[in-house]
């Protein structure tokens, strides 16, 4: 066994002439247990808000969109959308039509992101889990429906069980503009709503989804659409979906846009990662204010063991060997505390996300606090902890070789 290894364990577990010793030395194993597990707690938890905020996007956002490079609107007429029609990991493809409206209910008016849609976002889109009031269904016979944010029904009082429209209004594109009656330049359609969904605050606060054919209508097209949602099989690797990216992007040239989900709302998708960043610089942060304790704990063993070195130099022990003895004593203080963290954290983490035993206050889309380990997180707590005990352990040792030499 290594020399230096070996005294470090005995130091370590030994009695002290000093008590206080002990306790210091217990209470900064204790403390870096406890940062520790709140470290990998914490951290599990914003993993599980990140991925209830990515299964809801997904309900919104597609795997892939295809968009013009310039301009608003195309019309998808190329070979290549029936290529990706025929790969069989494309689940659905369909045409949407959107735009920023106004819209007025029973003398409410207000702003909103209208998204016309085909026949086959109506049959298979995800949004049919999400109803809270009324159905997903955008066509009764020949009627146009509306399917409603739950935030933008709430403030104009839209509800699927009244009978009144929601009038639709926009410039006329074609025409001209007329300053001697106004209202005579704007087109406008009128939908009635079948359902309301939620999804998040801010899809909520401003979505309407109608019939494309109602919005080519208000914005006086014919066969354009502003984008073409793709959504894959389920289980379909990130290899492919970059593959399929990829191909699309090759085969429509540089006039079209092919972005995935993150692409298409990267400003989101960044600030999640920063905030996780955050999370991990200010934990560790305690951790290292916690950490000071076991330079204090050893600063006051290297004292009390001044004579155990007097004899070890006497007895041809190298400076360096006194050195690792007490940077290892130090350090073993810390990895026994993230030892005993690890166990706490990761044990905790399990157990919630298992049975789910600390619940959600409120109403909200899930009934416990969401939580997912990481092996990733894990391994960086594991390498930021062991990292600032060992750096912490180098300070009263480096402290007391200068004192000797001076």
């Amino acid at each position: 066994m290594n020399l230096a290894q070996f005294i470090a364990r005995r130091y370590l577990f030994a009695k002290k002439s000093h008590n206080v010793i002990n306790i210091i030395s217990a209470i900064s194993a204790i403390g870096m247990a406890i940062g520790t597990a709140a470290l990998i707690i914490i951290l599990s938890v914003y993993n599980g808000f990140d991925s209830l905020i990515r299964s809801m996007m997904s309900n919104v956002e597609p795997d892939l969109l295809i968009t013009p490079a310039t301009g608003k609107t195309f019309v998808p007429d190329d070979s290549t959308f029936d290529w990706i029609y025929d790969q069989p990991s494309v689940r659905n493809m369909c045409c949407v039509l959107e735009e920023q409206v106004f819209i007025s209910y029973e003398g409410k008016q207000s702003l909103a992101r209208a998204k016309g849609v085909d026949w086959v976002y109506e049959e298979e889109s995800p949004l049919k889990d999400h109803m809270s009031d009324g159905e997903f269904k955008l066509h009764r016979g020949d009627v146009p429906l509306a399917a409603v944010g739950a935030g933008l029904a709430y403030e104009l009082g839209i509800s699927p069980r009244f009978l009144a429209p929601v009038e639709i209004y926009f410039p006329t594109r074609t025409g001209r503009i007329s300053l001697a009656n106004p209202a005579a330049s704007i087109e406008s359609v009128r939908v009635y709503p079948s359902g309301l969904f939620s999804v998040n605050n801010d899809v909520d606060a401003e979505l309407l989804i109608v019939p494309i054919e109602e919005m080519q209508e208000l914005l006086e097209y014919e066969d354009e659409v502003s984008a073409v949602e793709l959504r894959l099989m389920d289980g379909s690797t990130k290899e492919e979906l970059k593959r399929l990216q990829k191909e699309i992007g090759t085969r429509l040239g540089p006039g079209f846009k092919v972005k995935d989900r993150f692409q298409q709302n990267e400003s989101l998708y960044k600030m999640m990662k920063y905030e996780k960043a955050a999370i991990f610089m200010i934990l560790i942060f305690v951790i290292i204010i916690i950490s000071f304790n076991i330079f204090g704990s050893l600063s006051m063993l290297i004292i009390e063991k001044k004579d155990d070195i007097r004899t070890l130099r006497s007895m041809g022990a190298q400076e360096g060997l006194i050195k690792r003895i007490f940077i290892l004593e130090g350090w073993l203080i810390s990895l026994t505390g993230l030892a005993g963290g690890l166990v706490l954290g990761v044990g905790f983490a399990a157990i919630q996300q298992a049975f789910g035993i600390i619940k959600m206050p409120g109403h909200f889309v899930v009934q416990a606090y969401p939580i997912i380990l990481s092996w990733s997180d894990i391994l960086l707590t594991i390498v930021g902890v062991a990292t600032i005990g060992y750096l912490i352990a180098l300070l009263p040792v480096a402290l007391h070789s200068r004192k000797s030499r001076a």
